[in-house]
Formats: structure tokens, C-alpha cells, sequence
């Protein structure tokens, strides 16, 4: 089990060094650069009092910012101070990438983890009940819910949800994470405030991701109430609560284990057009405009986190297979 384990974790890195190289060579390949726009400004600015030229502000800040080296050797740089845990400042930002990523994180994790349990509370039971009902009214009804949640785009049904319920009925701002009056509210009011402003973010989360989970664990629990062993618990007479319960329920999870494994990470990386519509202040809103402007270590920052949590979240799913399924721990 350890030599597995050892295993995963060097595969798990070549696979973010990697994915960090080819994330660096698209960014210095792109037609935005952040070094250009900053020496057109400076250049302009200086213009007027006979300073420096577009070209000699160009060389300057390339040879300040690193960007007159060829991509290898400009990754081989990066990757040497990320080993040491400095992953640079935001040339956007003007501060430590580690900084801005504290700052805003956390709005990020709140709006992800309550769409999370969101979708588990509902897609799970309504996944079950329809397998339970096959063909009945119930269940086509399940499945073209289902089939219009997948099929919807995000930026379509979140500018539906804002027509509907910001515009014409007026229940919500359009914007932001916070009223206007934020401030004079009491502790409780401000916590309010925020429920208030995530309730859009979450509902277009949580309906682009009900269909597929839904779908999935319909399909599963459909395989599974077709074994042998269950219309042999069935032939003994057992109630059907138990047989559901007991026996369907939990085979059932195996395979949700693997598909939620890949939600987390999808959901933060998804989240950045959600985050952008609404102007959510977190990870996905900040790196977006990062990446528009060609900011360089924190764009590399965000990529290499989204790698790590997607290489985390596999490893986390082969340990909770062999919590879910004794034969893989027996295996």
C-alpha cells in the first residue's frame, strides 16, 4: 500500500511540473502582455518631457520582470523560487501572490462548499427516487430537469437569474457580495447580508451541476437494484426500505465517490464565470482579471493550486474507494 502510495505522490508531481510548464509557455506566448501595456503607459507619460522611448521602457522592465530570457529558462526560475515557497508579487496587484490569494480565498471555499452540500441534499435522494420510479411521471420529469441544467450555459442562466430575479422582481442586487449598506448593519445583519448576495451565485452553481449528479447517480442506482443480489434480498422477503437502504444505497456510493472526487476541484475552477457575472470578490473573479492582463506569477499561482487540488482530490477518492468498498482494502 505504501509503494502505491509513493507512487501516486511522484506521479502527482511530475504531473504539476508538467502542467506548470506548458501553463507558463501559453502565458508567455499570449498576445496580452502586461510589460507591453505597462511600457506604452510609461512611454506616453513620458512622452511630453522627452523621457525615455516605448522601446527603452520595454527593455527596461523585460530585463526587471525576467521576461528577456527564453521560456525554459524563465520556468526553470519560477519553478526554483516556488520550491522555496515564493511564488513572487502580483504585477497586477502590487502585492505578494500569497497575500492576494489569502484576501480573497475564502469568499471562493464559502460559495463552493454550500453549493456542494446543496447538490448532495438534492441530486442524491432525486437520483434514487427516480431510479426507484422508473418510467413513471417522476422520473421523466427528473430527467428532462436534469437534461436542461446540463445543457443550460453558465453565463445564460445566471444572466436568466438575475433578469428574473434582480431586475423584474427586484429581490436581489445584480452585483457584488455586499449591500450598499453593509456597514451600518449589526453582526448579525451583516452575516444576512451576505446570505442575501450569495443566494444567485449559489443557485446557478448548484443548478449547472444538479443534471449531471443527478443523472449519475440515477443511472448507478439502476445497475444496482438489477443485481443478483438484490432480487435475492427481495426473494427473501425483506422490506423494500431495507433493501434500499441497506444494500442498494451504499453500492451505490462507490461510483458517486470517483464523480464527486472530480467536483471539488471543478467547482473552483468552473466557479470564475460565476464569480465574474457576479462580481464575486474570490479566487476565480481575481485570477480572471489576472489572466486578462497578463499577470504572470499569479495567473502561475492559480494554475499550479487548481493542479494540486485536482491531483489531492484523486488521491482522496482512492482512500475513501477502500472506505466504501472493504474489498479494496482487502485488496
Amino acid at each position: 500500500m505504501w509503494k502505491f502510495i509513493v507512487r501516486r505522490v511522484f506521479l502527482a508531481i511530475v504531473i504539476v511540473v508538467l502542467g506548470s510548464f506548458i501553463i507558463y509557455g501559453v502565458m508567455r506566448a499570449m498576445p496580452t502582455s502586461f510589460v507591453e501595456a505597462m511600457a506604452r503607459q510609461r512611454a506616453a507619460a513620458s512622452a511630453t518631457t522627452g523621457g525615455p522611448t516605448y522601446q527603452e521602457w520595454l527593455e527596461q522592465l523585460n530585463e526587471s520582470y525576467e521576461m528577456n530570457t527564453n521560456i525554459f529558462t524563465g520556468f526553470v526560475r519560477w519553478l526554483g523560487r516556488v520550491i522555496h515557497g515564493d511564488f513572487g508579487d502580483s504585477w497586477k496587484y502590487g502585492v505578494p501572490v500569497i497575500q492576494k490569494f489569502q484576501e480573497v480565498i475564502w469568499h471562493s471555499v464559502a460559495l463552493n462548499f454550500v453549493t456542494i452540500i446543496l447538490e448532495v441534499l438534492i441530486c442524491i435522494p432525486l437520483g434514487i427516487k427516480a431510479a426507484r420510479h422508473q418510467y413513471s411521471g417522476f422520473d421523466y420529469g427528473i430527467t428532462v430537469f436534469a437534461m436542461l441544467c446540463i445543457s443550460l450555459p453558465t453565463f445564460f442562466l445566471a444572466t436568466l437569474l438575475k433578469f428574473g430575479f434582480a431586475v423584474k422582481l427586484g429581490w436581489f442586487d445584480l452585483y457584488g457580495m455586499v449591500g450598499r449598506f453593509h456597514e451600518q448593519l449589526s453582526q448579525g445583519g451583516k452575516i444576512l447580508d451576505i446570505i442575501h448576495h450569495m443566494f444567485l451565485p449559489v443557485l446557478t452553481l448548484a443548478m449547472l451541476n444538479i443534471g449531471g449528479l443527478t443523472r449519475y447517480t440515477r443511472t448507478n442506482m439502476l445497475e444496482v437494484l438489477n443485481a443478483d443480489y438484490i432480487r435475492t434480498a427481495r426473494a427473501k422477503g425483506l422490506p423494500e426500505k431495507t433493501v434500499i437502504n441497506r444494500h442498494a444505497f451504499r453500492n451505490t456510493l462507490i461510483p458517486l465517490v470517483s464523480y464527486m472526487s472530480y467536483l471539488i476541484p471543478s467547482l473552483f475552477s468552473g466557479s470564475m464565470i460565476t464569480e465574474t457575472l457576479y462580481q464575486i470578490p474570490g479566487i476565480g473573479y481575481i485570477a480572471y482579471d489576472a489572466m486578462v492582463a497578463g499577470d504572470l506569477p499569479f495567473t502561475m499561482f492559480y494554475s499550479v493550486f487548481g493542479l494540486i487540488l485536482t491531483q489531492i482530490s484523486l488521491m482522496l477518492a482512492d482512500i475513501m474507494y477502500a472506505v466504501v468498498d472493504p474489498r479494496v482494502r482487502v485488496n
